[in-house]
């Protein structure tokens, strides 16, 4: 996203290529590494203000309808930024459509859900909150549930001053951005290895970095949060079967309408991925080594062996990073004005 935080650069590639280490030196240039914090969007300071309210409404279940279902409930900031379940459940017990994407990291996504259909954090969430599948509310029932409730009045006042009715939907998704772009993961082994600790991958980890950039992985799944920059189709070379890749899901065709997007998916950030199972949009593969395997055929037309498969698998692991530990808030209560849930 513009006006992240620059990467760490105890550790380019040049300098690790005057060391001699072609091996980081190329993991350095193609993914970088996870800085400590971001401290801007597009341009601007991080808003103290706007990040604390953001984290009361990501646990608020008044955002939705029933005032059952928080942002948390399929982005647990507990469980890897995702539910952990291959669809979510939303309100009235339906199902969704696709497997919920991560949270952590995402302020790093160059676009927002599985077909980019947004371009940034605060455009994301107005979605899942205005979704009869998921949240099931509207801008009118959410303005008017936080503008019943005092503190939420002071706090948005605080958060976006001068301002004739700082409560407003658009403020609100701002505010959740602003919360979001804190859960950055920091620290993982491979991010501890390029910066230069030598033994923080072991020989299976860097023998499956390098099967990950020699096999072509790296073509897609590249940048700071290894993917989430562009879209490419599923099935480059093979569709995997309808259970993986239903038919009545078209991806990003559903958002340009355009032929050439049929079956094409932005590519998954993989950054603590070994921690969302299940995986890919459909959410029906639990085991990240038969992931690898499946990426293999269908995207670059090769068979990854089981050998070979473990190798990458074990070097994903190594992208798990430092996880954001979030305090769950209190909140304020409602008030005799605050619309009932449904």
């Amino acid at each position: 996203m513009a006006g992240a935080a620059p990467a760490a650069t105890a550790s380019d590639p040049a300098t690790a290529a005057a060391d001699g280490d072609t091996l980081r030196a190329t993991a350095a240039a193609l993914f970088g590494t996870i800085p400590e914090r971001v401290e801007e969007l597009r341009g601007k300071p991080l808003s103290a203000e706007q990040v604390e309210l953001g984290h009361m409404l990501f646990f608020d279940p008044r955002l939705s309808r029933s005032h059952l279902i928080t942002c948390n409930t399929c982005h647990s900031v507990g469980t890897g930024g995702a539910d952990n379940v291959p669809t979510s459940i939303g309100h009235g017990w339906q199902r969704g459509p696709r497997n919920s994407p991560t949270v952590l990291n995402a302020v790093f996504n160059g676009a927002q859900f599985w077909d980019g259909r947004a371009a940034d954090l605060a455009e994301q969430a107005k979605g899942p909150v205005q979704a009869s599948v998921e949240m099931n509310s509207t801008p009118e029932l959410v303005e008017r549930t936080l503008r019943s409730i005092p503190e939420y009045v002071e706090r948005f006042g605080r958060a976006f001053p001068g301002e004739a009715e700082p409560v407003n939907f658009d403020n609100m998704a701002l505010a959740l951005e602003a919360f979001e772009a804190t859960l950055v993961t920091p620290g993982s082994r491979f991010d501890r290895w390029v910066l230069g600790e030598d033994d923080a991958l072991d020989a299976t980890e860097r023998r499956g970095l390098e099967l990950f950039v020699s096999s072509g992985c790296a073509s897609c799944h590249n940048g700071r949060n290894f993917g989430g920059q562009a879209y490419f189709p599923f099935g480059v070379i093979e569709r995997p079967g309808a259970e993986i890749l239903p038919p009545g899901d078209k991806g990003r065709f559903e958002v340009t309408a355009t032929a050439s997007d049929e079956y094409v998916f932005r590519a998954a950030p993989l950054r603590n991925v070994e921690l969302t199972a299940p995986y890919f949009h459909s959410g029906q593969v639990w085991d990240l080594e038969q992931a690898v395997a499946i990426m293999g055929s269908a995207q670059l037309g090769r068979e990854i062996d089981d050998d070979e498969a473990r190798a990458i698998a074990a070097f994903l692991r190594t992208l798990t990073g430092r996880q954001p530990r979030v305090e769950y808030p209190v909140l304020p209560p409602s008030t005799a004005d605050t619309p009932r849930p449904e």
